[in-house]
């Protein structure tokens, strides 16, 4: 059985066993990672599939200075990033201020219990540039400059499809608190 250092090393010869052994390690909690910047599971699929292959011819130049880990996370919400741009001439998509804003304000979520397939089912529910700023901004801690930047939008944008995006997480909370009490009570 092989180290990290000689799975690294098989994986830059093209070891087909090494990647197996390499893929099989990482896939798991890169997906992860693909499923939050996605509706659905084939799409992350898809994603951690072209995010491997990107890995695969890049790793040699691969810093060993910095995580490995880290390293693919970048490469995998890069990918997912490239995907979204790809996808966007195929969407109907509607301007940010074009969207309704929810009133929200009376609502106490601070008392509730939402498992995390509750909340990973909010996110997976918000428009797709609102997904991808969020995980990018409150989950990736990347800034609103550097996500202006990675999705080629106004840093405005992204600053209010964030707070669009927190409001409809509340309010779809909220949702299921109102439908959790009405079914308890």
């Amino acid at each position: 059985m092989w180290n990290d250092e000689e799975i690294l090393r098989e994986c830059i010869n093209k070891n087909r066993k090494a990647q197996k052994i390499f893929y099989e390690k990482y896939a798991p909690a890169l997906l992860g990672i693909c499923i939050r910047f996605t509706r659905n599971k084939d799409e992350a699929e898809d994603i951690l599939q072209e995010g491997f292959v990107k890995i695969f011819l890049n790793l040699r130049h691969f810093r060993r200075k910095s995580s490995l880990m880290g390293w693919m996370r970048k490469i995998v919400i890069n990918t997912a990033i490239t995907v979204y741009h790809r996808n966007l001439k195929h969407q109907h998509h509607y301007d940010v201020d074009d969207l309704k804003e929810i009133n929200i304000e009376d609502t106490n979520l601070e008392d509730c219990d939402f498992t995390r397939e509750e909340l990973l089912s909010v996110i997976k529910d918000l428009p797709t540039g609102y997904r991808i700023v969020f995980n990018l901004y409150a989950v990736e801690g990347f800034k609103h400059k550097e996500i202006a930047r990675k999705m080629q939008i106004d840093i405005n944008t992204s600053k209010s499809q964030y707070s669009r995006a927190r409001k409809l997480i509340r309010h779809k909370l909220a949702e299921l608190k109102k439908e959790a009490e009405s079914q308890h009570g």
